[in-house]
């Protein structure tokens, strides 16, 4: 493979620009979430109802915003993964991650197999989702 001026793998540069355009739209939908949830808040809610649809819409709000932010350090350890020049391996075998995965999750930690084997450890309770997380800086 060729090395460009700049030291990266021409396929990691790639994957760094879409990692950014990622991170990116996340922080725009975050900021724009949280604006349609304020212009359509009610100061005080006439009912019952309008106080429960209000409550269900902030229970979406939060877990919507905790998703993106999970993504978001998912995405930030995946661009200082490129830097340290370990995107594309798996964190958990050391093999390489196959580029169909990484095509469609460029903040792939693992490989398939890696990751059936994760996620099912934290089904199970064998393994802390907030580890999960942490790696995701590594």
């Amino acid at each position: 493979m060729t090395i460009k001026n700049n030291g990266q793998k021409p396929k990691s540069a790639a994957s760094k620009k879409i990692l950014e355009q990622k991170a990116q739209e996340i922080r725009h939908s975050m900021s724009a979430q949280k604006a349609a949830q304020i212009v359509s808040r009610l100061d005080v809610p006439s009912d019952e109802g309008d106080l429960s649809q209000q409550s269900h819409e902030e229970w979406i709000f939060l877990n919507r915003n905790t998703i993106d932010v999970n993504l978001l350090r998912q995405i930030a350890g995946a661009l200082h993964r490129i830097e340290t020049g370990h995107y594309g391996i798996c964190m958990e075998c050391e093999e390489p991650i196959s580029p169909k995965r990484l095509q469609a999750v460029p903040w792939a930690r693992y490989c398939v197999a890696c990751q059936e084997m994760v996620t099912a450890g934290i089904a199970s309770g064998d393994r802390e989702e907030e580890e999960e997380l942490a790696g995701a800086a590594r």
